[in-house]
């Protein structure tokens, strides 16, 4: 287990079929020639002890990002204010730019999405497991992206876990 410090290991709770089919699935990664969007991830479901392999290209139509923090207008609006406009005048040139009510319904869904329940799961997440994931496949490493999903009414968030073949509860099956 590599990266998530301080949760407990997503594998510890894993069946002996489970075992199994994770190692065949590393063995998948081994033997792929290379990075492609056809790479498996695996999703956990904690509640229903449940294991689930999608390719990365599945993955925002199974998890979609929540990308209301990076809708362009308050991307923009957020340029203007580290180039040091005034908050006012950044504001009003966004509304020049894209129209007064298209900013105020990225705002308003930034503001509803903030006061939800939500899984953490954002677009800049999504786009970090591609790029962390193309790294290490392109670096040689056999390695998968692990996402325990977060229980339905709960406020934590999905966790990521990187799982090598080499982390301690894969050295007897992936030998």
């Amino acid at each position: 287990m590599a990266e998530h410090k301080g949760s407990p290991d997503p594998l510890d709770v894993l069946t002996a079929r489970q075992r199994l089919g994770l190692a065949e699935i590393f063995n998948e990664v081994r033997l792929a020639s290379g990075w492609s969007w056809q790479l498996p991830v695996l999703l956990q479901e904690r509640s229903w002890l449940r294991l689930m392999r999608i390719n990365l290209r599945d993955l925002s139509r199974h998890l979609p990002p929540d990308g209301r923090e990076d809708a362009p207008e308050l991307s923009r609006f957020r340029a203007l204010l580290e180039q040091g406009f005034d908050p006012l005048q950044a504001q009003q040139r966004c509304w020049a730019e894209f129209g007064m009510e298209d900013c105020h319904r990225a705002l308003r869904r930034f503001w509803e999405g903030n006061e939800s329940i939500r899984d953490g799961w954002t677009l800049s997440r999504y786009l970090d497991l591609v790029s962390h994931y193309r790294h290490r496949i392109d670096h040689g490493e056999t390695v998968l992206p692990l996402l325990v999903l977060a229980q339905q009414g709960s406020r934590e968030g999905h966790r990521l876990h990187w799982v090598t073949d080499s982390s301690p509860t894969m050295r007897h099956t992936c030998a």
